[in-house]
């Protein structure tokens, strides 16, 4: 059985960037996508919108050939909230984040809902169980987190609540597979793992522009063209790993002296290193990498680098950001 067989008719409330962004793909897949948002004028003029611009990335050679079709004939607008979600397998809700406003929404939505329908809130960092309480029959809610924009992000965060069935955690990835995306599955945390992530260094960049260290121009030069230049081909623990994190552990020594407690080292990292495993030259570090593989891994690593700067030339400076750093730089 696939999920086609399970979830065929799909809705999503919030026509808006985001909410658009992901009935694109959705009806890009073969669902049918009913857009539900304040009313039906509302709705139609965010279907016409996203027809068009599924054109443009078309022509762009963004989306491939025949897509803009697809997604036309996949999407339509609905009178009401209550309508989009009435024959709906799936629900995705992508209201502005404000707690408040998605709750009132959420109660709608499951009361509109078939009992099977599952519902997936797209929230950036609200807790789900939190959410959860405006939900009739919560054991089919959870946390969807797209990223943004929709079409190009590949990965999506899946947060079950404390009542969401297991059965439904996993139609749901299923789901996010079928349609070209990475899911991974996070604790119902606030901000999950990649608001954390993210916010917790804008908000050091944040500080390193009060402290006079670098202008944001400079911050954003520096993150885009060294460490955040590897994070668009590994997440933090294989770079640390292939790095070394006995390196790693004697930066933090030196980081925290200069700032104190909150850079100090985790103590996962400080247990692992003394336990002599400092990532691929000791065979092992937070990541169970084949010793046998390693080699290939770093020349994987080179080739992917190398590849992705080739990219960065081919497309150039990016408008605006560009001329603001010429000019305070």
């Amino acid at each position: 059985m696939t999920t086609k067989d399970t979830i065929s008719t799909t809705a999503v409330v919030g026509s808006g960037y985001m909410g658009g962004g992901i009935a694109q793909v959705l009806a890009l897949h073969g669902y049918k996508v009913f857009l539900g948002d304040i009313d039906g004028e509302t709705a139609e003029r965010a279907r016409v919108r996203l027809v068009e611009q599924a054109r443009d990335f078309e022509a762009q050679g963004l989306l491939p050939g025949g897509a803009s079709k697809i997604i036309e004939e996949n999407l339509a607008a609905a009178a009401s909230i209550e309508e989009a979600v009435t024959a709906a397998d799936y629900i995705a809700e992508a209201v502005p984040e404000k707690p408040d406003l998605k709750a009132a929404i959420l109660r709608r939505v499951s009361v509109a809902a078939p009992p099977h329908a599952i519902i997936g809130t797209n929230t950036s960092a609200i807790p789900i169980g939190e959410l959860a309480l405006s939900v009739t029959g919560p054991e089919r809610f959870l946390g969807v987190h797209w990223m943004n924009p929709a079409p190009f992000i590949p990965g999506v965060e899946l947060i079950p609540g404390e009542e969401t069935d297991q059965a439904v955690l996993d139609r749901a990835e299923e789901l996010i597979r079928s349609l070209g995306k990475t899911p991974a599955r996070v604790a119902d945390t606030p901000g999950f793992v990649a608001n954390r992530l993210q916010f917790a260094l804008y908000k050091e960049a944040a500080k390193i522009v009060e402290e006079g260290v670098a202008t944001p121009e400079q911050i954003d030069a520096v993150v885009s063209t060294t460490f955040g230049f590897r994070l668009a081909l590994f997440g933090p623990f294989a770079i640390g790993d292939m790095a070394g994190l006995d390196v790693y552990e004697s930066a933090y020594r030196t980081l925290e002296k200069a700032y104190g407690e909150r850079f100090a080292a985790p103590e996962a990292l400080v247990a692992t290193v003394n336990e002599g495993n400092i990532g691929l030259k000791s065979g092992h570090g937070f990541l169970d990498i084949d010793p046998l593989e390693r080699d290939a891994l770093l020349a994987y690593r080179d080739v992917a680098y190398a590849r992705l700067a080739q990219l960065r030339a081919e497309l150039g400076k990016a408008p605006g950001l560009s001329t603001a750093r010429d000019a305070r730089n």
